[in-house]
């Protein structure tokens, strides 16, 4: 049995964006040690993606490669959660794109890898022989993910007035986006249906549960989530994603069929 090659993409086009988000930080991370900790976080998002890639790409056919679906597919194309193409600053910030907000980073990593350590452990089950052995590979990767977000979200949370600030503004500005987690999307519900996949709303309990021990720790206020519920797995995405994607895929697309 073989997972559609849609929830392939869901998956891959996660890792791949929010690897691609992380590795911004590359060369301005705010201590050395963190800016070497975010590019191997973004190297091991990246490995996943093309992982997931290559096996879709093998269903596709035409033509397909990892690189193709990477660097040549729109922003309606892309399957990927809103909250893992959100730039790094509070979304009505009038500053610069240089300037990166470590607490939204840290508490999208961590609201991330809450819910992937989650998703790895179950697809290690999955009908797809090839897609749970990278579920358990990525399982290993997305694990230190969490405790390394979860260690610096408990450390600016319970840290000074600026930082525990700077930390709730964060938590209120991408919490709501973590409600498109839970509602199934047609490859969600075609993967679940031959096995290949999970029930995404059955996490959810066990992921609210990680996410409010972590915030007691760290002394933060869980905000409201009811509203809008954000609808990039289904291809519609905020306007984020085409810068994004527009600077990831330039080169590619000057010099398509390049080889290095």
């Amino acid at each position: 049995m073989i997972a559609p090659a849609e929830y392939l993409l869901h998956l891959a086009d996660n890792a791949l964006i929010l690897g691609q988000r992380n590795a911004e930080w590359c060369g301005h991370g705010p201590v050395l040690e963190e800016d070497i900790a975010l590019a191997n976080n973004s190297l091991d998002l990246i490995g996943q993606a093309r992982l997931l890639y290559q096996h879709a790409a093998a269903q596709i056919g035409n033509g397909a490669t990892e690189d193709t679906l990477a660097y040549f597919r729109d922003v309606a194309d892309f399957r990927n959660y809103t909250l893992c193409e959100l730039p790094h600053m509070p979304l009505m910030a009038t500053t610069s794109a240089g300037d990166r907000d470590f607490a939204v980073t840290i508490v999208r990593n961590f609201l991330y890898s809450s819910l992937m350590v989650l998703v790895w452990d179950q697809l290690q089950n999955s009908r797809d022989a090839q897609l749970a052995a990278i579920a358990a590979k990525s399982l290993k990767e997305v694990r230190y993910h969490l405790r390394h977000a979860r260690d610096w979200l408990v450390r600016l949370g319970d840290g000074s007035d600026q930082s525990h600030a700077r930390v709730q503004t964060a938590l209120e500005q991408l919490l709501p986006y973590t409600q498109e987690f839970w509602s199934a999307s047609p490859q969600e519900s075609a993967a679940l249906a031959n096995g290949t996949g999970i029930d995404m709303a059955a996490l959810q309990t066990d992921w609210n549960r990680l996410v409010d021990e972590a915030l007691t720790e760290a002394t933060l206020r869980q905000p409201a989530t009811a509203g809008f519920v954000s609808t990039g797995k289904q291809g519609v995405h905020s306007e984020h994603l085409g810068f994004l994607l527009a600077e990831m895929q330039s080169l590619a697309r000057q010099h398509p069929g390049a080889t290095w």
